[in-house]
């Protein structure tokens, strides 16, 4: 009896241990509501700016080098000074161009006393017109060679072609130098610029006359402002990019690498939306809003960037609320429960 009420008392206790439901057990629902937390797109009003490189280059900058071939017979290199235009800098060997000319000179003085005798005797009938036009036309044809003469030794000398600083010497007199040879540079820096380009995205931060910031390496505390000269008309094919020109006045050496920093010509209101709300797709960017309590993917493009947001360009409106906190578990066509709502220029700063 004992052993028959002891199993009776066991099998009672296992038929209720097997009736009860272990805690933990519950399956997960994929129908209950992702909480999320979100923020309101609005429009912010924004200093957009965009930092490029340039380089500084001279208003005027030239390679003095021959027009001919031959051995330097006058060297005047002031290393560094300031040389007025029109300054003789070196002369070539012209004795051979010299003694052509001075031949030729003579042919035409010649010629020239032939053409007035044969002048007077036309006059007078004593030979006819074709005798008379012979003579003047070796006039000027002596006259040709001569000029032609003197721009060959013309072409030996080699003169500075504006006023500006003359940089190194790099020949020496009594050298024979040819037209690839470079004598010294000579650079005008009274007058600066600078060119540098930018993404076509941002064709509409420039304009002629617009004013810019210039900083550079060897300068970083003062602040340099420029001025835009001129833009190519067409972008670049290869690169998507645009080239400017800008004017500036400063102690800046040529060569000088410089950061140009350039703000939006007209400022207008923006989307800003944080920066790790864009979910990147291999075609588009996408983020996720709340619409009718259920989460929606909208493809977006963007524009402008800081170090926290992202202007989007299209594809949000303003109103629309933007999910910035729990997107991990969200799919599209997701139910939301809403946690907190976030000041959209506090995230984005």
């Amino acid at each position: 009896m004992r052993k028959t009420a002891f199993f009776a008392i066991t099998g009672l206790f296992l038929l209720n241990a097997c009736s009860e439901k272990p805690k933990g057990t519950d399956k997960f629902n994929p129908n209950a509501p992702v909480s999320v937390d979100i923020t309101i797109a609005e429009n912010q009003k924004i200093e957009k700016r965009v930092e490029v490189n340039g380089t500084v280059l001279s208003n005027d900058f030239v390679e003095l080098r021959p027009e001919t071939n031959g051995r330097i017979t006058f060297l005047q290199v002031p290393e560094g000074k300031l040389v007025k235009a029109g300054t003789i800098i070196a002369k070539l060997n012209d004795a051979d161009l010299q003694a052509q000319l001075s031949k030729a000179k003579a042919q035409l003085d010649l010629a020239n006393i032939n053409e007035q005798r044969n002048k007077q005797l036309l006059a007078i009938k004593g030979i006819n017109q074709s005798d008379y036009d012979v003579s003047l036309q070796q006039v000027k044809s002596i006259q040709a060679d001569v000029a032609y003469t003197q721009s060959l030794i013309d072409k030996t000398i080699i003169k500075a072609p504006f006023t500006g600083q003359i940089g190194l010497r790099q020949v020496s007199v009594g050298a024979f130098i040819n037209t690839t040879t470079t004598i010294a540079t000579l650079q005008n820096t009274n007058q600066l610029k600078m060119d540098f380009t930018i993404p076509e995205l941002y064709t509409s931060y420039v304009a002629v006359g617009k004013k810019i910031d210039i900083i550079t390496s060897g300068n970083a505390a003062n602040k340099i402002v420029g001025t835009i000269t001129a833009i190519e008309p067409q972008i670049s094919s290869t690169s998507r990019n645009l080239k400017i020109r800008t004017s500036f006045q400063g102690k800046v050496l040529p060569g000088a690498f410089a950061k140009v920093y350039l703000g939006e010509t007209n400022t207008k209101p923006s989307i800003m939306v944080p920066s790790n709300v864009i979910i990147p797709d291999s075609k588009t960017k996408q983020i996720v809003i709340v619409k009718n309590g259920v989460a929606k993917f909208v493809p977006v493009e963007t524009g402008y960037r800081t170090q926290t947001a992202v202007e989007i360009t299209k594809g949000l409106q303003v109103g629309d609320s933007i999910i910035v906190a729990g997107m991990l578990f969200v799919k599209d066509g997701s139910k939301l429960k809403i946690g907190k709502a976030l000041s959209n220029t506090e995230i984005t700063k």
